[in-house]
């Protein structure tokens, strides 16, 4: 092996420990092709010959090298000698879809400035649209020695042993499907209703799906999935990570893997492990069909992706793609270019405020939209791509970009407001065309239930609509995703079953994962046979499930909550690809958990045939008639309105008055949109509480729609209530009431 580390002043110091001389490498014959489009795209050249054609971006580079590699592993190169923009690129004759590549890019070693350029490592490219192999991360695969004694300096030594036989390589892809077949659902906002899921971990243990099938993209597509997510009557799939992703070393020296993908590496390529069919470009035709089946049942399609961040890590990362081609072009490095910008908490950041890693992120969006059928996504750490120089600035070249795009401006975009750096946290602030992640929505409703709330100000805001934080500049109450659970944190169960974190498993201490879980045990910690703690904990999660579907906003979901699934008290499970992070769907059948599903379905088809409960526009708050009745107003248990000090006040109980004749719009046929009346009832407090129904211009009489005190929800009580009678609302209840004609 020949080492080279850079000195202080970037001048280059050559060490040297045994290295043989490679082999020659057999060249291959290639022409000046095109710089557009990025990538390897098969096409027939003008002469009638068939072949792909090579694009690549790498600004500061030397030289590109373009490597194939045949069914053996067998090495061929063709150096691009055609530079253009910054672009090199080449058309070689032959190669035919299924041809597995990657790239050596030659240029300066000089960490000091931000020079990683090393071409004994095979890099893969941005925008391979297939991956073949898996990122297992030996010492090879880094551009600087890993083990070098000085660990201090370590990243300064370049590592020349060749990598390319231990990662994994970017497959030509024929491009031949138009999707004219295919029937996009175009769901509102409004009425949308988010599920997030694991590709993987929604389909591995179900029974009904075959046993080849699991785990996969056409296990995701197959009926017995699909008639789970139609029953529930979700409208969109929020899929955790599926473009390519790597391990990080931390966790295969474990002998664990990343679970959860936040660590992509492929912005272009569907995650090949994820594929029944092949990694040889199956995995393409394959996520597509899923797709298709689930535009059929009426159902969209968004991914949570993660341009914030590469898996090549910090200094100390591997080399496997972007470090490699043009590390100071990709990243944000700080004044000390040997190190990186970390806005993310992963080591690197993506420098978008470049032209050409912005052209990157917005290739790939429009392509994850035009030709594999998606309808939105979910950016993780958005605040990250919406940072200029520094700052976070929502007049950023990013969401300036996204707002103009005749593609990308059209389908769901939802942010995950916040980073790791200064500033970074940023609920409420995105443009118009953004929905986002209300964690507000979340801590508010998860301490109402566990009655750690001094007042219910908070509440207020949160079951209307977020107002305080969404009604500025157009926006709409759908900005506000709620959620009270997602993939990370405590399931639905584990929040009612755990007071703390239990991620021994994860073999980090347990220190890793948040302490801040807002949640309630409800007087044992984790599994217990007391019915009593059983039957409360029960009941909380109908309390959590009823509050979020009958809130203003949009509601999101986590696969398996509706049916009671557990982490057992594992509140950071990226690392878990095991029964722990995978749905258990043994609980669907289980007679404790029936009545939570069957609750979960009545609460979402309710919230579908109530245009009251999914508005599109802000409540007022004021009078619209000479009665005085409003489209919102708020009650005491006494059956009076709330006045200012009852806000401020200490309180348990809220009762929401939504008006189903003061809805603002027209339906498609220009006429009103009228429906019916509700108060809903939240009582968070231990003893039951007397709420006296208010009457006239409320209402005259109130039939009982839910009441969550009850362990059977399989249709509404037969309760009918007079304006002006006082209700016994049980501890810890949630009592939904339709005003009658």
């Amino acid at each position: 092996m020949a080492g080279e580390r850079a000195t202080g002043d970037g001048r280059p110091a050559v060490v040297v420990n045994g290295a043989r001389p490679a082999p020659p490498v057999p060249t291959v014959p290639v022409r000046p092709g095109r710089p557009t489009p990025l990538g390897a795209r098969f096409r027939t050249g003008p002469d009638g010959v068939a072949g792909t054609n090579f694009a690549l971006w790498a600004g500061g580079a030397e030289g590109v090298e373009l490597c194939l590699f045949d069914e053996h592993g067998r090495e061929s190169r063709a150096r691009l000698t055609e530079l253009t923009h910054g672009i090199w690129h080449g058309f070689v004759p032959g190669v035919m879809p299924g041809q597995r590549y990657g790239y050596r890019v030659h240029g300066r070693w000089d960490p000091w400035t931000g020079g990683r350029w090393n071409p004994a490592k095979l890099l893969l490219d941005p925008y391979a649209r297939a991956v073949d192999g898996d990122f297992v991360l030996p010492p090879e695969v880094y551009g600087h020695v890993r083990d070098w004694p000085e660990q201090h300096v370590a990243d300064t030594v370049r590592d020349d042993r060749d990598s390319a036989p231990y990662v994994p390589k970017g497959v030509v892809v024929h491009d031949d499907d138009d999707w004219a077949d295919d029937r996009r659902p175009k769901t509102p906002w409004a009425d949308s209703v988010i599920y997030e899921l694991h590709v993987r971990g929604f389909t591995k243990r179900h029974p009904d799906i075959p046993e080849e099938l699991r785990g996969t993209y056409a296990g995701l597509a197959h009926p017995a999935a699909v008639e789970h997510l139609v029953k529930l009557g979700v409208t969109a799939v929020e899929l955790l990570p599926v473009h390519q992703f790597a391990h990080e070393d931390h966790l295969l020296r474990r002998g664990l893997r990343n679970y959860w993908g936040y660590n992509s590496i492929g912005y272009f390529a569907p995650h090949a492990a994820y594929a029944a069919s092949g990694t040889a470009g199956q995995q393409v035709g394959e996520f597509k069909r899923m797709v298709r089946a689930l535009h059929a049942a009426g159902i969209e399609v968004i991914l949570d992706v993660v341009y914030n961040h590469t898996a090549e890590a910090g200094e100390l990362g591997p080399t496997l793609s972007l470090k490699g081609i043009d590390n100071r072009g990709y990243y944000r490095l700080p004044p000390d270019a040997r190190r990186y910008a970390d806005y993310t908490g992963c080591g690197n950041t993506l420098h978008v405020v470049q032209p050409h890693v912005l052209r990157l992120i917005t290739d790939s969006l429009r392509y994850w939209v035009t030709e594999m059928g998606v309808d939105g996504f979910r950016f993780d750490l958005a605040a990250a791509l919406a940072r200029s120089m520094h700052d976070v600035d929502m007049l950023s070249p990013f969401l300036a970009v996204i707002a103009q795009d005749p593609v990308l401006r059209r389908v769901k975009l939802i942010a995950e407001p916040w980073d790791v750096g200064s500033g970074g946290y940023q609920v409420g602030a995105f443009p118009p065309l953004w929905t986002e992640w209300n964690d507000r929505y979340r801590d508010a409703v998860r301490d109402f239930w566990r009655h750690a709330l001094p007042d219910v100000r908070e509440m207020g805001y949160r079951l209307s609509g977020s107002s305080d934080l969404y009604a500025w500049g157009g926006r709409r109450p759908y900005a506000s995703v709620n959620f009270v659970t997602a993939h990370d944190g405590f399931t639905l169960r584990d929040l009612v079953s755990y007071d703390r974190k239990h991620n021994e498993a994860n073999g980090e201490g347990n220190r890793d994962g948040t302490d801040d879980n807002r949640s309630w045990n409800c007087g044992a910690e984790g599994g217990t046979d007391d019915p009593d703690v059983r039957a409360l904990r029960r009941r909380q999660l109908r309390n959590l499930l009823t509050t979020l579907l009958l809130s203003t906003g949009v509601p999101m979901l986590v696969a398996g909550d509706e049916m009671g699934r557990t982490q057992r008290g594992n509140n950071n499970a990226y690392c878990q690809d095991n029964e722990t992070g995978w749905v258990d769907w043994s609980l669907r059948d289980d007679p404790e958990w029936q009545p939570l599903l069957e609750l979960t379905s009545r609460l979402v088809a309710l919230r579908h045939r109530h245009p009251v409960l999914r508005r599109r526009s802000f409540f007022s708050g004021r009078a619209h008639s000479a009665d005085g009745l409003r489209d919102l107003a708020w009650f005491t248990p006494h059956g009076r309105e709330m006045t200012e000090g009852d806000w401020y006040a200490p309180a348990a109980t809220l009762g929401m008055y939504l008006s189903g004749r003061d809805i603002p719009g027209r339906d498609e046929q220009g006429a009103p949109v009228l429906d019916d009346s509700f108060l809903a009832v939240l009582h968070a407090g231990a003893e039951p509480v007397e709420f006296a129904l208010p009457g006239s211009p409320w209402a005259e009489r109130y039939e009982v729609v839910v009441d969550t005190g009850r362990e059977e929800q399989s249709g509404p009580p037969d309760v009918t209530y007079p304006a002006g009678t006082s209700v016994t609302v049980p501890g810890r209840t949630v009592l939904l009431l339709r005003v009658a004609a």
